[in-house]
């Protein structure tokens, strides 16, 4: 079973800020979590240059530390620990990566702005650079868990996503889906007829399903779902299903397997943050 311990929170003081403290308070509690660290890093060299006689007396740090500490103390309801820390660094991302080693950080939480107001941070690139788990928020989306899907390949490297739905399910109750988009292979059209693939890939994937299921040390409910791929990515097709069923967290690994994974770092889990989803999605490391 899966402890979380420290979890680090990615602030911008835009509005999505509210949403990413109150969902924080809700994970902190529901997973026991020790210690919430909110972080905001402060681009001065952006604005510095601009604006040098304005700031030149005025304490930056302190008046936007001030600002989050408010902030965090309206809607972090949760007992657990909580401290925001304020920095300056010149590249967001190797501040949160510092931080994430430096405090022992499970889960760094991000917002997904979503074509929305909001500088947001890049999560394709934390993708790359962090060693724990990733978990994207879109504004103003309930904190509550009460349908989990998993995305899988079947692969082993999948097999390591359950264990976040298995936890996530303890703390919730919440019913888990392991979720599988299969490809049929258009190469193969001018040969075989799509209308022929279509059965005999579904049947395959069914059979891989129960194969993998079967293996899985999952202590708790879970059924199987296979999704037809369609004219889209396995990505769109996977956010359009899950959208569709309601559901609240939907949880990739940051790899697959290898050469015919749909799950690799660059390809569908990186798509996944790049459509913008409008469910909270969770990437286990």
């Amino acid at each position: 079973m899966e402890k979380f311990t420290n979890i680090l929170v990615a602030l911008d003081l835009s509005e999505i800020d509210n949403s990413l403290i109150k969902y924080a308070s809700f994970l902190a509690d529901k997973l026991k979590v020790d210690k919430m660290y909110f972080v905001h890093n402060i681009k001065k060299y952006e604005i510095s240059s601009l604006f040098e006689e304005q700031l030149k007396d005025i304490n930056l740090d302190e008046l936007i530390g001030d600002e989050l500490n408010e902030k965090v103390e309206t809607h972090f309801s949760s007992k657990a620990d909580w401290e925001v820390l304020i920095s300056e660094d010149p590249y967001t991302e190797s501040l949160i990566g510092y931080i994430v080693n430096k405090y022992y950080i499970d889960l760094v939480i991000v917002g997904n702005k979503n074509n929305k107001k909001g500088t947001g941070v890049i999560s394709n690139k934390l993708l790359r650079l962090l060693k724990c788990d990733i978990l994207s928020i879109p504004r103003d989306f309930p904190p509550e868990i009460k349908n989990i899907w998993a995305g899988t390949d079947f692969s082993r490297e999948s097999r390591k996503i359950f264990n976040i739905a298995q936890m996530l399910q303890k703390a919730t109750s919440a019913p888990v889906t392991a979720a599988h988009v299969y490809s049929v292979p258009v190469q193969f059209s001018p040969y075989v007829s799509i209308k022929d693939m279509v059965p005999t890939i579904e049947k395959h994937a069914k059979q891989k399903s129960e194969k993998f299921m079967s293996k899985l040390d999952f202590k708790g409910e879970i059924t199987s779902r296979i999704i037809p791929g369609r004219d889209s990515s396995v990505a769109s097709n996977l956010l359009d299903f899950a959208n569709k069923n309601d559901v609240d967290v939907l949880i990739v690994a940051d790899k697959g397997a290898n050469n015919i994974s749909n799950l690799l770092v660059g390809s569908v889990t990186e798509e996944l943050f790049g459509e913008n989803p409008e469910l909270p999605l969770w990437v286990s490391k």
